[in-house]
């Protein structure tokens, strides 16, 4: 990881390994940045999720294929930015997962999760990149 004023960048393998970096990473910047509790959480969750559908997803577990999180800070705002090496896939045409038929499957509520923990979620070059915004209350 290096440090880049206030944006740092991550590569990691596509192995389930590379979950428990990631969290470090967001460990750090909830020190650095002074982050709530509440926005804590939220980061956690949004970000674990979306590394993991990368890795999962996008990458399918390939160790050939590198997962990328770059956090940025601004007085307003931290942005991660998860970029993927996968085909991308169509983010608009997703199941709902509170609709009767999914309710009980197991799978496809992290994007769900996603929009719902942080401020502005943005899937850009076909679902390879997806952009969370997390505002700074006090900003």
């Amino acid at each position: 990881m290096h440090v880049d004023g206030e944006s740092q960048t991550m590569e990691l393998n596509s192995s389930p390994d590379s979950i428990s970096a990631v969290e470090r990473m967001i460990d750090e910047v909830r020190d650095k940045y002074n982050v709530s509790e509440d926005m804590y959480g939220n980061m956690l969750v949004a970000i674990t999720e979306a590394v993991t559908n990368a890795i999962y997803h996008g990458n399918k577990s390939d160790p050939s294929k590198k997962v990328h999180v770059t956090v940025m800070h601004n007085p307003h705002s931290i942005t991660f930015t998860i970029t993927d090496q996968g085909p991308g896939f169509d983010y608009y045409n997703l199941p709902d997962p509170t609709s009767p038929e999914n309710i009980e499957k197991e799978c496809g509520r992290g994007i769900f999760l996603m929009k719902h923990l942080t401020d502005q979620l943005i899937f850009s070059e076909n679902g390879r990149v997806v952009e969370m915004n997390f505002r700074i209350a006090n900003a």
